[in-house]
């Protein structure tokens, strides 16, 4: 089947030699710019996407996926809650814990403190505190022992290492003839973790969930219960499910909510950097205006030449938006195999860079995240496709509009 000749022309348009060098040059450079803006906007994404999924997970290495928690701050029969929960399918496990203020001190230092008392063996089933342990361990939390885990910048900022006592003192006092006396106790720390998230390296302590509950005085109660998910992201879905099917005066939330501001953030960061980088894009898709307005000064002549062979101003059109639309492609082809080979490799690219230029670019004492995590997205990628074709082929409009207006008999009267 033969190919339509506007598209042929175009074609040839764009492979011909041109009397006018600079034509060719600012082809080039459209092209470059086009390629430029396109890897640009994958790689910086990916970057985003990477950052946000390693931020998710250290959140949720704390954070359950779906925290079910009593209306008014305890919970009776926490098991017959965790059995009804477990019928939704999409849960895989539960884990109760009691959670209160707490301030600890030690010598002259004194913090606050949020205390969550847990059961080890359940609770590394809804978080993952184990992989993030600095020192000790989580088993030592055992019934009776009044052992304590601590994040690592709260023991720093205590001053205190493991086998060091501290004092934890809850805030809900005992009354006396004196008046209102805080409750005291001592704790042995045995552990020390660090999740890479300073809200809770640096206001976290775990105890053992029966000497939360001696030391807050809730007998056999607990503050709620944690929830896994098969999938994360179902969480909205399952919290709202779960409503009908607890039977308790219960209050239901799931990690989007309880971060949800952060959350929110980094997507509205994302979508920024999105149409800033895509405004780079937008400059050199409309370089291929001044290409075609000049492309379109140049072959005046062949346009007046077809033009009385008979072709259309439609057709004419065509034949220029041919032109600019390839050089677009091509630029935007460059553009995605550059970005995504380098988002797909960023993890090799940033430490040979920081190599030969002997400095790290995230120092491991300012940033938790110290290496450029990367997450491709391909849907980002059809996403940046689609635009930044569309950008191009925008360009081409009014040039070629121009080319389909030239007269021919202006254009050859000094011809």
């Amino acid at each position: 089947m033969a190919l339509p000749y506007e598209l042929l022309i175009g074609l040839r348009y764009t492979r011909a030699k041109r009397r006018n060098h600079f034509i060719s040059f600012i082809s080039l450079i459209s092209m470059l710019g086009i390629a430029l803006g396109v890897a640009a906007l994958i790689v910086v994404l990916s970057v985003m996407n990477g950052f946000q999924t390693e931020l998710r997970g250290r959140i949720l290495a704390v954070v359950s996926h779906v925290e079910i928690s009593g209306a008014n701050g305890e919970m009776a029969g926490w098991e017959q809650v965790a059995q009804q929960a477990a019928k939704q399918p999409h849960v895989v496990a539960a884990a109760p814990f009691v959670q209160a203020q707490g301030m600890l001190s030690y010598g002259q230092a004194v913090r606050g403190a949020m205390v969550r008392g847990v059961l080890p063996d359940q609770e590394d089933k809804v978080a993952d505190f184990r992989p993030h342990m600095k020192g000790g361990s989580l088993d030592a939390l055992t019934p009776d022992s009044f052992n304590i885990v601590l994040g690592s910048e709260l023991a720093r900022a205590l001053g205190v290492f493991i086998g060091d006592k501290v004092t934890l003192i809850a805030p809900q006092g005992v009354v006396t003839p004196a008046g209102v006396v805080p409750r005291l106790k001592t704790f042995t720390v045995v552990g020390l973790f660090e999740v890479g998230m300073f809200e809770y390296d640096n206001g976290l302590a775990l105890i053992r969930m029966e000497d939360a509950q001696k030391l807050y005085r809730m007998e056999d109660r607990v503050s709620g219960v944690r929830l896994k998910l098969d999938d994360l992201f179902k969480a909205p879905r399952v919290a709202r499910e779960l409503v009908g099917r607890i039977d308790a005066d219960v209050y239901i939330s799931d990690w989007t909510r309880s971060h949800a501001n952060f959350f929110r953030a980094v997507q509205i960061e994302k979508n920024m950097m999105f149409i800033i980088l895509s405004l780079i894009v937008a400059v050199a898709a409309f370089n291929i205006v001044s290409t075609l307005v000049m492309a379109v000064t140049d072959k005046q002549a062949d346009i007046a030449i077809l033009r009385t062979l008979g072709a259309s101003p439609g057709s004419i059109m065509a034949i220029f938006m041919v032109q600019g639309a390839l050089i677009g492609f091509i630029g935007l082809g460059l553009g995605i195999v550059g970005g995504v080979t380098l988002a797909l490799n960023i993890d090799v690219v940033v430490p040979f860079i920081e190599r030969m230029l002997g400095t790290q670019f995230m120092s491991k004492e300012v940033y938790y995240i110290s290496n450029l995590p990367s997450e491709l997205q391909w849907s980002d990628v059809t996403t940046i496709t689609g635009v930044s074709f569309v950008l191009a082929l925008l360009a081409t409009i009014y040039p070629s509009w121009r080319a389909s207006r030239v007269n021919p008999a202006e254009a050859l009267r000094y011809e």
